[in-house]
Formats: C-alpha cells, sequence, structure tokens
C-alpha cells in the first residue's frame, strides 16, 4: 500500500462532494492515481486542519492512492506520424534559427514528437539551450561562453539575425520557457550537455514533466544516468551503449525504456537485442533522405532524430512500413 495525500488545503473550506464527482468521470491515469475508475463515499463533507489529523488519515477516508515517484509509469507517449517518433534535431530549423522559440514552434507545428534541446548552464545559475558552448557562432560581435554570461546577458544578444532578418528578435530560450512551450504538445529530448542533474529534475518536477522528457546520456556517463533515477525515479534516462554488444549490460543496469545511437551503431541485431529487452531505440540520422529513412524502418527501429522533419513526415505518410514495425 502507497502513501496517501492529503485532500484538503490548510485554511481552505473544500466541497469535497464536487470534488469526488469531479474526479470520477475520468480515467484514473490522467490523475495520478491507480488503474481504473474510483468510486468513492465520503460522508465528510469537510475535512479539519488538525494536527491530529493526518494526511495518511484524510486519504484512507476517501480511499484514494498517491502515486509514489517509485510507481512505474510506462513510455505512452504514442507516435504521431505511423509508428516511428520524429525528433526535429534543434527543432525544425530549417530557415530558422537552430534551438529557438521559433523552431520549437514550428516543430509543434509540423506533428513532430520531439524537439531536441542541448541544456547549458549560465553564470548566474540558469539553464539554456545552445548546442555550442560558446556563442561566437550565433551572435555578431560577441565571443565567449555561456557559462560566463547571466541569463539577462544572453537574452539581450540577438541570435536571429545570422539567419535572415525576420528572426532578428529570436533570442536564446530559457529551460523554463521551453517547458512551458512543449507542455502537453510535444515532448523533449534533452542532451545533457553539463552535469547538472538534480537542477534540471527539480524544475521539471516543478513543471509536472517527468514524463515528458527523455535525457540523452552516453552510458560512459553512467554516474549521470544513475543520478537521474534517483532524483526523479519516473523520468526516463536514454543511455547510448555505443555498440550493440553493450546493450545487455546496461541495460541490466538501468532497465531503460528508451535508448539512444547513431547510424555507425544501428543494425538488424542492435534493434533487435534492445527490442527483445523491451527497450525502444531513436538514432540519429546521418545524411537523412529517404533511403536512409527507410533502411531504418526496415530495422524495425522506434524513432528518428533528424534536421527536416518536415520531408521525414511526408515520408512517413507514404511509405509502406515494414511488417512487424
Amino acid at each position: 500500500m502507497g502513501s496517501y495525500k492529503v485532500l484538503f488545503i490548510s485554511g481552505i473550506r473544500v466541497n469535497i462532494s464536487k470534488l469526488v464527482a469531479g474526479i470520477c468521470r475520468y480515467p484514473l491515469e490522467l490523475l495520478g492515481i491507480q488503474r481504473g475508475f474510483v468510486f468513492i463515499f465520503i460522508t465528510l463533507l469537510m475535512i479539519p486542519h488538525s494536527s491530529s489529523f493526518s494526511q495518511q488519515q484524510a486519504l484512507l477516508v476517501s480511499g484514494v492512492r498517491e502515486r509514489k515517484d517509485s510507481d512505474h509509469v510506462p513510455f505512452v507517449r504514442t507516435p504521431r506520424n505511423g509508428s516511428t517518433y520524429v525528433i526535429a534535431h534543434r527543432g525544425a530549423h530549417t530557415g530558422i534559427p537552430e534551438n529557438t522559440l521559433a523552431a520549437y514552434r514550428k516543430a509543434i507545428r509540423l506533428g513532430c514528437d520531439f524537439v531536441e534541446i542541448d541544456v547549458r548552464r549560465t553564470k548566474d545559475g540558469r539553464f539554456v539551450s545552445m548546442h555550442n558552448a560558446r556563442v561566437d557562432k550565433y551572435v555578431k560581435g560577441v565571443t565567449g561562453k555561456v557559462a560566463n554570461f547571466t541569463l539577462v546577458e544572453l537574452k539581450k544578444m540577438d541570435i536571429g539575425s545570422r539567419v535572415g532578418p525576420q528572426w532578428k528578435n529570436e533570442r536564446i530560450p530559457a529551460f523554463e520557457e521551453i517547458l512551458e512551450l512543449c507542455k502537453g504538445k510535444i515532448g523533449i529530448y534533452l542532451d545533457l550537455k553539463e552535469p547538472y542533474v538534480k537542477e534540471l529534475t527539480a524544475i521539471l518536477k516543478d513543471y509536472g514533466m517527468e514524463r515528458d522528457v527523455v535525457w540523452y546520456i552516453p552510458a560512459s556517463r553512467m554516474d549521470l544516468l544513475k543520478e537521474v533515477k534517483k532524483d526523479c525515479p519516473s523520468c526516463i534516462p536514454m543511455p547510448d551503449p555505443g555498440p550493440a554488444e553493450n546493450i545487455p549490460a546496461v541495460a541490466k543496469v538501468l532497465h531503460p525504456e528508451v535508448m539512444a545511437t547513431d547510424m555507425g551503431q544501428l543494425n538488424g541485431k542492435y534493434i533487435r537485442w534492445a527490442h527483445e529487452r523491451n527497450i525502444k531505440v531513436f538514432v540519429d540520422e546521418d545524411k537523412g533522405g529517404e533511403e536512409e529513412w527507410m533502411k531504418i524502418l526496415k530495422w524495425g527501429t522506434d524513432g528518428i532524430q533528424t534536421d527536416d522533419p518536415e520531408r521525414l513526415i511526408g515520408f512517413l505518410k507514404g511509405v509502406s512500413l515494414p511488417q512487424g514495425k
């Protein structure tokens, strides 16, 4: 039996009959409660705030079970384009500055399943998305590491004009801005560039997005992968094990729901060994294009990270997928 969550707010009277009536209309998966429907018969119309009435006793009255972090929630996000997840690398950035809110919005409009972001820490301990450690490539007349600027200083930088004058107002997005944009619309493929797991998991928990983000971390950084699971048991670490021969050992330690790889490692054996362990596989395309995508699909790969998500989605809509995919 799990722990229990209190159903009252200190100092506020709650109309429990209306609350319960609302709860009973919805599948409990949406409420973070055990599967099925709950039918609650409560004779108390108000639970008093009292030190003698514990949180556990409060929910024992109602019969509602709190979902603990250790309770496993399946990888429930389903692909939108056939049976293959489309991951927009740095957002949908064809003609748009990469790793910007504009690129992420485009990926949402296209119907992608995930946007890939590259998370780095600022001088004042905030987090932003930028692939390179330095701003030099993205900003005219400014050089230096992301870590040497505060968030306010980074926000003053124009990272769009190098792509086109219409993007001159695009700015480096804070991690929280990305979460607000993506929540309920698209998943996030988080490329952990720097080892700040504890800080990032805390932010994800604040937004209730633990199950909306997959964490790309090479299996060589097993310490970070374990830290993700320790700090956030419901989060989804996504190790890159390297060669297929490493899959059994990595799977035994982490029991991951998904693994990441590239075209240099992907082959039929890789997919077979992963799927035998109920692990999905996301691959980075190499050059992309229909010939490469078809090879990926024939192997039974679950997701493709691409720099051309619009074209990939069009391809997936027109292709006949291999039997069993």
